[in-house]
């Protein structure tokens, strides 16, 4: 078995954040733009992820390299993200606002404001079954969890 030590824990926190700065921060943007504005096109959501994730990336071997001081692996790995971030959005809105965008009978469904009306609801009128009872499945949510919890008290 192996036994990892408080250096390693560490490290391994380190790690997770920055794959999170590099990856999750520009997902996230490209996501939240794309979901409340259907005039986002899909070569705006590629460009704004790369540009994204090559910016974090670059930010973050700037600090390993002594040309930016951010103080610690930790604040690095949060600036990384904030710029990461940032330029997704603003390489996404850019890309979007030079190219075509899509129909919005292509978008029904998929980005806010635009219900599609020809999909019915999962819910029935009357139905009130017990498995679809959002307290029953928010309750069960919350034992589960604590259950998970316990053997590591």
């Amino acid at each position: 078995m192996i036994s990892w030590g408080k250096e390693e824990r560490r490290l391994g926190l380190f790690y997770l954040q920055s794959l999170f700065s590099f990856f999750n921060a520009p997902l996230f943007a490209t996501f939240i733009i794309g979901l409340f504005w259907k005039r986002m096109t899909p070569w705006a959501g590629f460009w704004g992820l790369l540009s994204g994730t090559v910016c974090a990336f670059g930010s973050y071997m700037l600090y390993k390299a002594g040309v930016f001081d951010f103080g610690t692996e930790l604040n690095a790995s949060f600036w990384g993200a904030g710029i990461a971030f940032a330029v997704d959005a603003i390489v996404s809105v850019v890309v979007t606002l030079v190219t075509t965008p899509k129909p919005e009978t292509e978008l029904r469904g998929l980005v806010y404001g635009l219900s599609d009306a020809s999909v019915a609801d999962d819910a029935l009128s009357g139905d009130h079954a017990w498995y679809r009872s959002p307290m029953i499945l928010g309750a069960g949510a919350v034992v589960l969890a604590a259950a998970f919890y316990l053997p590591f008290l």
